[in-house]
């Protein structure tokens, strides 16, 4: 059956992904089963997206009951799920107000033109310019693109958007020589994630945030893949004691339901006005329902304090392995956002894991990422580790 589903789908479906030879058709908790009935444990997570795991009951509880009631009515209206779920960010965040629309590319969009049209209601309407990151990712629309620092993903799109500097991630002294008056924002992730698992060094995102503030310069975090708990608290920020302006939300704020967030202290979102920006279906029922649900159950359950424990745990033990073979480079990360860099190309290690039943990813190459829910177990974490413990021996 699956390699049946596989010929259709390489017929019908736009050929923008290099996708495994493996169709998933359930899911349950950490793990998944494909069309054969075998069985996988999911490192993977949809890219840091299914914090909750998989078929979460809580979740598709929320989400039916919701459908139950009420699809759509337009944001020409008022909404009670989608009030609540912005009451919730409020008031477990910096910020004051909070934008929705369907994903973290759509969540950076409003972010880049929040900052500029901040200071075109300021009058200051030569302030346009962004600083990002190289190795940075931010999405693959033309704005959040053009705000990506990988030429990999640029290619054959040019020209992006005009108006965007590039520095190295974790040089300060790079980030002040580009900052001048045409500048309205500096633009980063707190952890790269797509850029291999990159942390901050010590005193660079206070840095930055003492640069923006001298400046008058609005600071702008993508925790598209950092927040919502993956890096051990809720938000990646807050290891940090450093609070931006502006951040972005997607990915696990939905459990795997399409929905982003931008989140905005008060003088900064008032530039947003009626007729600014828009999205038809950002922050629908149905979704900031299960969203709601998402963030309430992660509350309840303490979520986020189990991912944190898990992902020392998890790191402790990477760690042995690269004790233990020399063609690991690096250990890298934090909760259960951790990357292990490899003197040798990752590709073979994920294939040869995913034929012993686990799923895990490959970023830059060399550099295998583990972000699995965050209810991941010991059972589950150990159970990789001998994987990958026989796999390196076998090498």
């Amino acid at each position: 059956m699956s390699q049946d589903f596989i010929t259709k789908a390489n017929t019908v479906l736009a050929d923008t992904y290099k996708r495994f030879p493996l169709a998933i058709v359930k899911g349950k908790g950490t793990k998944l089963w494909d069309t054969d009935g075998k069985e996988y444990t999911d490192f993977v997570a949809g890219i840091a997206v299914c914090n909750l795991g998989h078929a979460c009951p809580e979740v598709a509880k929320a989400l039916c009951n919701q459908a139950g009631l009420l699809f759509h009515v337009s944001n020409l209206y008022y909404t009670l799920p989608q009030v609540e779920l912005a009451e919730w960010l409020a008031g477990h965040s910096f910020a004051d107000r909070v934008f929705f629309c369907n994903s973290g590319a759509e969540a950076n969009e409003a972010a880049l033109k929040l900052a500029r049209k901040y200071f075109h209601v300021k009058g200051e309407t030569d302030r346009f310019r962004v600083i990002a990151m190289n190795q940075s990712f931010h999405g693959r629309t033309f704005g959040s693109l053009s705000a990506t620092g990988q030429q990999k993903i640029r290619e054959g799109y040019d020209p992006v958007l005009v108006g965007f500097d590039f520095v190295e991630f974790n040089d300060i002294e790079a980030v002040r020589r580009q900052l001048n008056s045409s500048v309205c924002a500096v633009m980063l992730e707190p952890i790269q994630g797509e850029g291999g698992i990159r942390c901050p060094e010590p005193g660079y995102l206070p840095s930055i945030r003492d640069l923006c503030d001298r400046t008058g310069t609005l600071l702008i975090f993508d925790e598209v893949q950092t927040g919502i708990g993956r890096t051990g608290k809720l938000f990646a920020y807050e290891h940090f004691g450093v609070v931006p302006d502006i951040m972005t939300l997607a990915k696990a704020l939905g459990n795997g339901l399409p929905i982003g967030a931008m989140l905005a202290k008060e003088d900064v979102m008032s530039a947003f006005t009626p007729g600014s920006h828009a999205s038809t279906f950002g922050g629908t029922p149905v979704i900031t329902a299960a969203a709601l649900e998402v963030m309430q159950y992660m509350e309840r359950e303490k979520i986020v304090e189990h991912g944190r424990a898990m992902g020392e745990y998890f790191k402790e033990k990477l760690l042995g392995l690269k004790d233990r073979y020399g063609i690991v480079e690096d250990i890298r990360g934090m909760g259960l956002l951790l990357g292990m860099k490899l003197k040798i190309s990752g590709a073979p290690i994920v294939s040869a894991c995913m034929e012993k039943g686990f799923l895990i990813n490959c970023i830059q190459e060399n550099i295998l990422r583990f972000v699995p829910p965050l209810i991941v177990s010991k059972n589950d974490i150990d159970a990789l580790i001998d994987c990958l413990d026989k796999i390196f021996k076998d090498m």
